[in-house]
């Protein structure tokens, strides 16, 4: 595959060396048409495309959101019960995005034992989300943030680039669809622990959405939280 995209350092975290195997993957899936997408991926992480996001100690905004069946499901309500962990994710095109969620339904029974409640928020439509989630046989909370509302309130919303957008299209896959709106605005890759106090414990936050965090981080936030 010919591109002019600079390789990104890859940052040491439990989920490193399963997403450079994928990205291996899909340069000998899909060749020159990954082109736009590494490019893109290459320029986000170059800047930080994260602003106003709670950082560690400080407390988590609150927010309301329609899961798979339609019913109202509350950051507050939920921390009742124990910490949260939230994963904002791109969404079910996203094959980093699969590789994230994957792997934390393999940790979930864990994440559990730890006493936590995982949820994962997309802004896909509650219909596309639920297509994902019986499709991937998800174990955990899936949400739908349509027009990014609370993503915006964590500073993690940014555009897709024109490039990229064009090529999903001839993959078959649209955004507007997928998502309800023609914004072609999507989440920062992101992931984040919260007490059950209402304060996060880890925030990680990925401008270029090919790494990020996985169980292993999560666990370990999750145990220095019980202390």
């Amino acid at each position: 595959m010919s591109s002019t995209s600079t390789p990104t350092p890859t940052p040491a975290t439990s989920l490193t060396d399963a997403a450079v195997r994928l990205r291996g993957q899909l340069r000998e899936q899909f060749g020159d048409a990954l082109a736009p997408f590494e490019v893109e991926a290459d320029e986000l992480a170059t800047r930080s495309i994260a602003t106003g996001t709670p950082a560690v100690g400080a407390p988590a905004p609150d927010f309301t959101l329609p899961d798979v069946h339609g019913e109202d499901v509350t950051l507050s309500t939920l921390l009742t019960k124990g910490p949260i962990v939230v994963v904002f994710y791109r969404g079910a095109w996203c094959p980093y995005c699969n590789l994230q969620l994957n792997a934390f339904q393999a940790a979930l029974d864990e994440i559990e034992a730890a006493g936590a409640t995982l949820v994962a928020i997309s802004p896909q439509t509650p219909d596309n989300s639920l297509t994902f989630a019986e499709q991937q046989q998800l174990r955990f909370t899936v949400l739908s943030d349509v027009h990014n509302t609370v993503a915006r309130t964590y500073g993690l919303v940014f555009r897709q680039a024109d490039a990229p957008t064009a090529m999903q299209k001839q993959l078959g896959i649209d955004l507007e669809q997928v998502n309800g709106d023609d914004s072609h605005e999507l989440p920062a890759a992101s992931t984040f622990v919260i007490g059950s106090d209402g304060i996060v414990r880890l925030a990680s936050v990925s401008s270029d959405y090919r790494w990020r965090v996985g169980p292993d981080e999560v666990l370990t936030a999750l145990r220095d939280t019980s202390r």
